[in-house]
């Protein structure tokens, strides 16, 4: 049986080579789906059985209000729809991580994202249909099982009728979507109208957002909110790495008010540009699910860089946990601060100048100055020891004892400093540095593809009538004997140790998320082969041949596995579940009255 996964990667079992150069003949749902007038195109038959709010909650699970007072500190003050159920950890959670700390001093509006556990295993009556939207969805684009994030648009602003002097109000969604760059696109429509018109206005939105196509990858959605159009494009699994299919639609976009290219991608190079001398090493870090603190001197700072990092082993998912703001309220702050066992493999984003000495003993520290100075040239700056790490007033650089297993890329930082130097716009250079992360990325994953596709068994050994092959297992040292002749090398210039790096990979949580997911892809395959085998057989010659008692062992058997293609939404050829089914009917008639009436009960779950 397959390993239960996080989630599904989307690349083809049998085309492992194929995560730089798509198949002519393969097709982007972009390309395939034509979209009639009208807000996000036809809605699919289970989208017509939605109820109220079930859109809604697609996208977001609440919109807080989280508000200041002098006695409670921070509050959530209102949350919609109403309806929507949050824990009291949950609620204490939002309060904390909507505000930034004291010491960042952020007057005026500022925007930032976190993510927290979720605190109870509230399960959606959506399930089935998320998982369905989310099937297509690329690995880094699926809704996040046991967390939530939490987009933040905060306002401080002077105000002498406070007894503090100062208005402090934070809009907040909530949503298990990682649309980061979307959401805050939301969220500058909407705050900005919400301290003008406070709460009628959310009701607006809200209700606004209910009426919304569902979230499903590779549909080019128009998205009204308060009398702007929102236009995006999800992506999907099947998409070539590294390109953008936001294709104009053929009907006038003069109702388009905003057109999104990415939904999710922040800004690589501004993110990176204080430790742009350090990139491959923190690329490394982040492969190998290293335990890394972001210090950082506001919230938005801090978030985007840990979004940054987590995003730089794309198409990879990070399966390990991160924290784009984490702050001394968290719920988990002592478990990932205790000095009693090793740091855990995480991701922290951190504002606070008491975690430069909670979290001395982490062994991979980044500081970040201010980025508004990006125009500035960088200096090139070594890495420094922990110990010189004092507080977070520190000079911006990268504090670690860890030593790169691959040898420095000069070429990139080169050609990103001769960007610099020549005022190479900032979309430009973000550009350069998504791609180089993207092919190093690649060049490391493909020979691992290969690997993994050599473990599936032939389909001439798939018979209908016994269970389908296993896959072979994973032998570390048998993929180690592939790198020799089919390694990175094949793809990448650069030159060091791959294989330690392979090897320390493979103890990683990221290479357990990947095989998983892999193996889970694989065994499913199997299924959908051997299902569809069972559909090519004459099933009425093989009854003829049987007992009633043999034949009826047949037709529950044949059930459940119709049952599982439909649960588990097994890849077969389209026509398949309905052929097993008119099979299944066929074996059942040819049976007396009687045993026809139990077998056409619908089975007990």
């Amino acid at each position: 049986m397959a390993l239960q996964g996080p989630e599904e990667l989307g690349e083809q079992v049998e085309e492992p080579e194929d995560l730089d150069d798509q198949d002519a003949s393969s097709i982007s749902p972009a390309e395939e789906i034509t979209l009639p007038p009208g807000p996000g195109g036809d809605e699919e038959p289970e989208e017509a059985l939605l109820l109220p709010w079930d859109r809604f909650s697609t996208w977001l699970h609440c919109i807080c209000v989280v508000g200041f007072d002098l006695e409670l500190g921070q509050a959530v003050e209102v949350i919609y729809p109403h309806h929507s159920k949050l824990s009291e950890k949950e609620k204490t959670s939002i309060c904390y991580l909507s505000f930034p700390d004291s010491n960042s001093g952020c007057l005026g509006d500022t925007q930032f994202c976190f993510r927290f556990r979720q605190g109870s295993n509230r399960k959606s009556s959506l399930g089935c249909f998320l998982e369905n939207t989310d099937r297509d969805a690329p690995p880094c684009l699926k809704r996040d099982q046991g967390h939530y994030y939490g987009y933040v648009y905060f306002r401080q602003v002077r105000d002498k009728s406070l007894k503090r002097g100062y208005f402090q109000k934070s809009l907040v969604l909530i949503s298990k979507l990682p649309y980061v760059t979307f959401f805050h696109s939301l969220l500058k429509i909407m705050a900005p109208e919400y301290f003008e018109k406070q709460e009628p206005c959310l009701e607006a939105a809200c209700n606004d957002i209910d009426r919304w196509p569902t979230p499903h990858p590779g549909r080019i959605l128009t998205l009204p909110i308060m009398g702007v159009v929102i236009k995006v494009r999800i992506p999907t699994c099947y998409d070539k790495p590294g390109t953008s299919q936001l294709v104009q639609s053929a009907q006038t976009d003069s109702q388009v008010s905003i057109v999104l290219p990415t939904i999710h991608e922040v800004d690589l190079f501004r993110c990176f540009y204080p430790v742009f001398f350090h990139i491959q090493m923190l690329w490394e870090l982040v492969l190998l699910g290293e335990a890394l603190v972001v210090m950082a001197p506001s919230p938005a700072e801090s978030s985007d860089t840990v979004l940054a990092l987590v995003s730089c082993i794309s198409p990879l998912r990070y399966c390990s946990d991160f924290r784009p703001y984490f702050t001394i309220h968290d719920s988990e702050f002592k478990e990932y601060t205790t000095r009693t066992q090793a740091p855990p493999s995480v991701i922290l984003g951190v504002t606070n100048p008491f975690f430069a000495k909670t979290l001395q003993h982490w062994p991979h520290i980044i500081r970040i100055g201010d980025m508004k100075q990006a125009g500035e040239m960088a200096k090139q700056m070594k890495v420094k020891k922990l110990k010189n790490l004092k507080t977070l007033d520190s000079k911006p650089g990268v504090y670690t004892a860890y030593k790169p297993y691959l040898n420095k890329d000069e070429e990139i930082i080169k050609q990103l400093q001769k960007g610099v130097q020549q005022k190479r716009p900032s979309p430009a250079q973000n550009a350069i540095l998504r791609r180089y992360f993207l092919e190093l990325t690649q060049s490391f994953i493909i020979p691992l593809e290969r690997y993994v596709a050599s473990l599936m068994p032939l389909q001439k050994s798939i018979s209908p009538w016994k269970a389908p092959p296993q896959l072979r297992p994973f032998i570390q040292q048998d993929f180690m004997k592939t790198l020799e002749k089919a390694g990175p090398q094949l793809t990448s210039r650069l030159k060091g140790d791959w294989i330690g790096l392979y090897r320390h990979f493979l103890k990683s949580p990221n290479f357990d998320g990947w095989f998983r997911n892999r193996r889970r892809e694989m065994t499913q395959k199997l299924e959908a082969l051997h299902l569809e085998a069972l559909c090519e057989e004459d099933l009425q010659e093989r009854v003829q041949k049987h007992s009633e008692v043999e034949t009826v062992d047949l037709v529950l058997k044949l059930k459940d596995k119709l049952s599982q293609a439909e649960r588990e939404q097994l890849p077969v050829r389209p026509g398949t579940v309905a052929k097993l089914r008119a099979h299944i009917e066929a074996v059942i008639l040819s049976l007396p009255e009687d045993l026809q009436g139990i077998l056409h009960k619908p089975s007990t779950p």
